[in-house]
């Protein structure tokens, strides 16, 4: 794997991901992603794959490997460790650089636009009680991130990148639409196991009754078509 410095601090964060696109190497190592943005601390880190889920998770596989570092960036804000620590296998992990250009063409735009927005506001929402907050719900959005549902990774990986951007920016506002979102996806479960529960008494004799109807009915076919 190669060793990269991009000394990542001295540029806006979209500068920095097009630079890690216009290098030579075909693949992109999730190493060479920590050097370049280990200096902006967790946001960034959290911010960059969530953008990367959303761009290219639809490829088979990246979910994983996307999403894995998120699960062990959760777990380390809620222990409120410094700095990223990642097993020496999983920095050796890569996707291909060109797929990887593909997908920041969809965000970098966008992203650039919400840089220009951002600054350090309502600084009660990135303190450290809320950094472990933010910890247990990335923890929770990346363990739907990296299970397999198709179409699954679009919400969770923009909370995370909400909330990573509002850390690197200390961006206060931007934490706060992140938990409003994550609280409307915590309702919509809860709304959603509710009618389950109300429903399920009803619907469950009648599935059972249409199970039991289901033999008759493919030998009334079969004998049909037979005759």
């Amino acid at each position: 794997m190669p060793d990269y410095d991009y000394q990542s601090d001295t540029r806006p964060f979209s500068q920095v991901l097009e630079d890690i696109g216009t290098k030579g190497d075909p693949k992109l190592y999730l190493g060479e992603l920590v050097n370049a943005f280990g200096e902006r601390g967790f946001g960034a880190l959290m911010l960059f794959f969530g953008l990367m889920n959303i761009a290219i998770g639809i490829i088979p596989g990246t979910t994983t490997i996307l999403g894995a570092p998120l699960l062990l960036m959760g777990l380390q804000l809620i222990i409120r460790r410094d700095q990223l620590w990642l097993p020496k296998w999983a920095l050796r992990r890569s996707i291909e650089r060109e797929a990887y250009r593909n997908g920041l063409d969809t965000v970098l735009p966008r992203l650039r636009k919400v840089e220009r927005l951002s600054k350090p506001r309502l600084t009660i929402m990135t303190s450290e009680v809320s950094e472990v907050l933010i910890g247990i719900a990335t923890f929770l959005l990346a363990f739907i991130l990296v299970l397999p549902i198709w179409g699954g990774n679009l919400i969770p990986a923009l909370i995370i990148s909400t909330f990573g951007f509002g850390l690197m920016q200390r961006d206060g506002l931007a934490v706060l639409i992140g938990w409003c979102a994550f609280g409307l996806i915590c309702l919509a479960g809860l709304i959603i196991w509710l009618t389950w529960q109300w429903v399920s008494p009803w619907l469950l004799p009648v599935w059972e009754w249409a199970q039991g109807l289901m033999p008759q009915a493919w030998a009334w076919f079969s004998g049909l078509f037979g005759g």
